[in-house]
């Protein structure tokens, strides 16, 4: 079994975890854009690759995945999930599988108005959106919606121009400022993150992993602590299959006066799994268990509880003697 993992960056952490789980003779391959991405110092084999956006960048990764034998293809980054969604038959036609889920349905996890209203036709509760402005003041007036809010781009990631607005006035300067934004809900209640793999053969939901945030930091959760919400599991578990989501996939939950909220799907690993994989819940098993042709098991919520992540940073030193060093 060999896997590629697509831009690892900082992801040391996963690449780990995928080598603890090879088999013998199995091999994890790397890329990314930068030979000063750490996480790629961890795999058996690292590429350095174009951009991309660069013209061929897709050939140049079929190449790697014929060269490599490559089973299965994953990227850690949010732009390359579409591109692999997209060019899933070429991939399927050198031997390779991409570990993403279906291509429309990762278009709409990047655009947050599309998957407001989603889950809004699924009868799921999220926060009120609003792509004009208008609309969302007409709400104001009539006392559906109150400051503050969120104004945010309509694609984005990482908490990027994300802004809290308790005014019109502020909403008109970004509006005049930047493009494609939208006005969210501010939801004010306990924060979750879900750690879900769905079956890539059997379309099962098989794993969810709950954390209850405790402090973030840059978009990510920084300290978390496990729960068990079967309320919460059966929510998800439902919403994942009905929508036909395929692999790993990371999702934001708010809790608001015993209800819970979906806010944010990411189809990849996120950014807290590593809190996921202490505590036993095994993706890249999973992973390496499909592409082998096996099926997994259904075990949401086979977890300990009260299991604290917290985050710390950590430092890679590298000889890069007689070497060019690429950004």
């Amino acid at each position: 079994m060999n896997i590629l993992i697509l831009s690892a960056g900082t992801r040391n952490k996963v690449v780990q975890f995928f080598k603890e789980n090879m088999g013998e003779g199995g091999k994890v391959v790397a890329t990314d854009c930068s030979n000063l991405a750490p996480a790629v110092y961890e795999a058996d084999v690292f590429y350095l690759v174009p951009r991309i956006t660069a013209p061929g960048y897709i050939d140049r990764i079929l190449e790697i995945c014929v060269s490599e034998k490559i089973d299965g293809v994953f990227s850690l980054i949010d732009p390359e999930l579409s591109l692999l969604a997209k060019e899933r038959e070429r991939f399927l036609a050198v031997g390779t599988t991409p570990v993403v889920s279906p291509y429309d349905l990762v278009e709409t996890c990047f655009d947050k108005y599309k998957m407001y209203q989603m889950l809004t036709e699924l009868s799921i509760p999220t926060g009120k959106c609003y792509v004009d402005k208008e609309s969302f003041y007409g709400d104001l007036h009539a006392g559906k919606i109150s400051y503050p809010v969120f104004v945010k781009p309509v694609r984005g990631s990482a908490s990027i121009n994300i802004n809290k607005v308790v005014s019109d006035k502020e909403i008109e300067v970004l509006f005049d400022l930047y493009d494609d934004l939208m006005i969210q809900e501010f939801m004010d209640g306990q924060e979750y993150g879900a750690d879900v793999y769905i079956d890539m053969l059997s379309g099962k939901c098989t794993s969810i992993f709950v954390k209850k945030k405790i402090k973030m930091r840059a978009g990510e959760t920084d300290k978390s602590v496990s729960v068990k919400i079967p309320a919460l599991f059966e929510l998800l578990q439902k919403f994942v299959e009905k929508c036909g989501f395929c692999g790993m996939i990371d999702i934001d939950i708010f809790e608001i006066n015993g209800t819970f909220y979906i806010s944010e799907v990411n189809p990849r690993f996120g950014g807290g799994y590593p809190h996921a994989y202490a505590c036993g819940v095994n993706i890249p098993k999973q992973v390496m268990a499909n592409l082998s042709g096996r099926e997994n098991p259904v075990r949401i919520g086979e977890y300990p509880e009260n299991i604290c992540m917290m985050k710390y940073n950590e430092v890679a030193i590298r000889d890069f003697n007689g070497k060019e060093i690429v950004e």
